[in-house]
């Protein structure tokens, strides 16, 4: 199969191919990634028998006189969450939970919320139809008040059920955007082929429904920020590097970006790589691609992808670059704890060197957006800096 190839010589490869025969290795150990390749997605009829036995549960209260309740994992207490390396942040399998309460002023409505979006799910599910969060929020849109109370609710929704949202028939719109070396089918038997020129194509909105997946991509790079994945495009960094694949989810990235990440890292097992600004914001946004959310945490083996390596941009890279002081930018109080928060978290023990280029941040209190590279030359960043990282091995 061809792509047109227009990038570097083999040779260029050497370190990249030796690292991926290392993941490689590694599955085979089975160290890095659990058998399965994330949860088995539920039948239609498994999902209706659960929203079944949840609305029977609701009946039984009833009939005793009893105020009926939902039961939910509490998805926002790092206290029920636990790490595994090979899989990310998930939840505890005995973990505290919260009552949503029919009879409480306080929850009532969330109750009745929840409940609506039960049936309408039942019915999506029993006609084989989809639906996205948007469309269940303009259903009534008076009554859910906003479309964060809707995306809420479905999360809430998914983890009581413990089932992935697709089976329950809803997508999320998608924001994010695709490029490079890559051919696919989506579920209505589209035919979609990127490419490595100046305009990207959008993320799926339905993730597991693409099939027939082809690339001969060496890389994927997952870009922190838009402007950073136009001007990396605009500078013809897919050319010049294919065969490869580059991906952004627009900062903090949705759902569907993360599941074609980690469908497109289970597909081909290519290394996987983050272009990320050196501040707190963009490690984090890192950290979700790798280890997972507090929020998503119960669908973890659906959506991490733990053999992310860390491109850049590096705070060591700041200093070892000489880029001048006055194009950095210093760390606000906000970002003081933001780093704060992520050096605690249970990932960061085992990733040493992420550890220390964070401390090397928290010690300069400065932080440099990707852009500081245009101080060295306007396109710096395509044509030094990422091609001799890879060439190099010059990720963590």
């Amino acid at each position: 199969m061809a792509f047109a190839p227009m990038g570097p010589e083999a040779s260029f490869f050497e370190v990249l191919d030796q690292h991926r025969a290392s993941l490689l290795a590694a599955l085979r150990r089975g160290g890095g990634e659990p058998a399965g390749r994330g949860t088995r997605l539920a039948s239609s009829s498994e999902v209706l028998g659960s929203i079944e036995s949840v609305i029977q549960g609701i009946i039984t209260s009833v009939a005793r006189n009893e105020a009926p309740a939902f039961t939910i994992d509490n998805r926002s207490s790092w206290e029920n969450i636990k790490f595994e390396d090979s899989v990310g942040l998930q939840m505890a399998s005995h973990c505290t939970t919260r009552k949503i309460k029919s009879d409480s002023l306080k929850s009532v409505k969330k109750f009745a919320l929840i409940l609506k979006i039960l049936s309408m799910i039942y019915k999506l599910v029993q006609s084989n139809t989809y639906a996205t969060k948007r469309d269940i929020y303009y259903t009534d849109s008076q009554l859910f008040g906003n479309q964060t109370v809707v995306d809420n609710i479905i999360n809430d929704i998914s983890c009581m059920l413990k089932m992935p949202r697709i089976s329950l028939h809803i997508l999320s719109t998608s924001k994010g955007l695709i490029a490079g070396n890559l051919r696919y089918l989506e579920e209505d038997g589209t035919r979609v082929h990127c490419t490595c020129g100046s305009t990207a194509v959008a993320v799926p909105s339905n993730i597991q429904g693409i099939r027939n997946l082809i690339t001969d991509a060496k890389f994927l790079l997952i870009v922190e920020k838009d402007a950073t994945f136009q001007r990396l495009l605009d500078d013809s960094f897919c050319n010049r590097m294919s065969p490869c694949i580059m991906v952004t989810g627009k900062g903090v990235p949705d759902l569907n970006t993360r599941l074609l990440v980690k469908k497109l890292w289970d597909t081909f097992h290519i290394p996987v790589f983050a272009l990320v600004d050196a501040d707190p914001h963009g490690i984090e946004i890192m950290c979700i691609y790798k280890y997972g959310s507090l929020a998503m945490s119960f669908e973890a083996h659906n959506l991490t992808v733990p053999a992310i390596r860390w491109l850049g941009l590096l705070p060591s890279d700041i200093k070892r670059l000489n880029i001048p002081r006055d194009t950095l930018i210093p760390l606000t109080k906000q970002d003081q704890m933001k780093l704060e928060s992520v050096l605690k978290r249970p990932y960061v023990t085992c990733q040493p060197f992420w550890r220390k280029e964070m401390e090397i941040m928290a010690d300069s209190k400065l932080k440099a957006e990707i852009q500081a590279l245009t101080f060295l030359s306007s396109d710096y960043l395509s044509r030094v800096y990422l091609p001799n990282k890879l060439k190099f091995g010059g990720w963590i």
